[in-house]
């Protein structure tokens, strides 16, 4: 690969930036950079500026509504997305069953479902998680059973992010009990407006509320809904997760967060200079960029791979892996910087009279970390991943 960007990626790059900075909130942007809690409607309004821009799905083929970008401009937009502070593009629908749809749906199926997720008419969740089957999801045990055109479906889902918004989600359900545990999963597209559907909040370390129990009573899904072939969901299952893992790696918000790391650093002090000037935490610094250089060209090899029509394969593993240990070793080292001032803040206090203890930038780094401890298990825990590629990569 050329590792040099050319005067037209150069360009594009300056265009990005030009478009973040003329269209984005900035009241938006400040509560990203100050790592604040955002509403739905954040997110909307951000997603809905890049659809009217054409610039919502980068890695989505032209004809279904992508850029046709080279896989250098894709890699560009993803930097300066996190450079400028923007809201995260919520994966769900864009990065996780898009490309499922489009890969093994039915023309109707595509042509109802993928405009919806272009605009984010349509707000997804992913049902896979279930108690007892988090990793070993192949062990799930919500059925569904058909009843003439419909499913009947019942059981519960878990850890499942923004249920809570969600119009729509793709769930993984038990169509047979025959053979593998694999050969008799189905993948069902459930309307979250349905009769039978709760959705019961989990409040989370942090303090957060963003994951919830999704539970299903008698819930009736159209057999219109069911991707693909009846209990053939595993293969479409694995797909989706190769798309979640690459995009878990999450290089350009650490490389964000990495300079904020440094930032922090230049303002505490240890003794008479800089944390950042002593040897010990300047070589912390340095040991977790080195890392995430190597990440980002794993990250661009897949990149180049998939611009050739290959899908992600066990290297998503691997990026997946090496991409939360980093963001959680930034975490780590964000909290050591600002040592006891790193105290959880209850986000109801915030614009109270009492004065705030320690520097501004202090009061999210505890609910920073402690939100970042999962990354190493959703989207299939790390020591999956290791056994993904020991398997795939080794041969063991």
């Amino acid at each position: 690969m050329d590792l040099n960007y050319s005067p037209e990626d150069i360009a594009f790059r300056k265009e990005v930036r030009a478009f973040i900075d003329a269209t984005l909130d900035p009241a938006v942007r400040a509560k990203v950079k100050g790592d604040k809690k955002l509403a739905k409607q954040d997110f909307v309004t951000w997603q809905k500026a890049l659809y009217k821009k054409g610039w919502i799905a980068p890695n989505w083929p032209v004809e279904h509504g992508g850029t046709g970008w080279t896989p250098t401009q894709r890699h560009i937009f993803e930097e300066e997305l996190a450079y400028g502070h923007c809201p995260r593009i919520i994966p769900f629908g864009l990065k996780m069953v898009g490309p499922v749809i489009m890969k093994f749906a039915n023309q109707a199926q595509k042509n109802h479902y993928l405009p919806r997720i272009l605009s984010s008419e349509d707000w997804w969740c992913q049902g896979y998680s279930e108690p007892g089957s988090g990793s070993d999801l192949a062990s799930l045990q919500t059925k569904a059973v058909r009843d003439g055109d419909h499913y009947v479906v019942n059981g519960m889902k878990i850890w499942t992010s923004g249920a809570q918004h969600a119009d729509m989600m793709f769930c993984l359900v038990r169509t047979s009990n025959t053979g593998k545990r694999q050969e008799g999963i189905s993948f069902l597209l459930i309307d979250m407006h349905s009769k039978g559907i709760t959705v019961r909040p989990i409040v989370t370390i942090d303090g957060g509320a963003d994951v919830n129990e999704v539970h299903f009573d008698d819930v009736r899904v159209p057999v219109a809904n069911l991707v693909g072939e009846e209990n053939a969901g595993w293969t479409y299952a694995k797909y989706l997760l190769g798309h979640e893992r690459t995009g878990i790696a999450g290089v350009a918000h650490s490389k964000e967060q990495i300079k904020r790391l440094k930032a922090i650093a230049s303002a505490e002090r240890a003794g008479d200079r800089s944390l950042l000037e002593t040897p010990r935490f300047r070589d912390k610094i340095a040991t977790v960029e080195i890392d995430l250089m190597a990440l980002e060209m794993t990250e661009l090899r897949t990149v180049y791979a998939e611009s050739a029509g290959k899908g992600p394969g066990p290297e998503a593993s691997i990026l997946k892996i090496r991409g939360t240990e980093i963001q959680q070793a930034i975490t780590e080292l964000l909290f050591e910087a600002v040592g006891h001032y790193a105290f959880p803040v209850d986000d109801e206090r915030e614009g109270a009279n009492e004065p705030p203890i320690g520097p501004d930038y202090a009061g999210r780094l505890a609910p920073h970390y402690f939100n970042w401890r999962k990354s190493s298990i959703y989207g299939g825990s790390n020591e999956i991943q290791k056994n993904i590629i020991a398997k795939l990569v080794l041969g063991l």
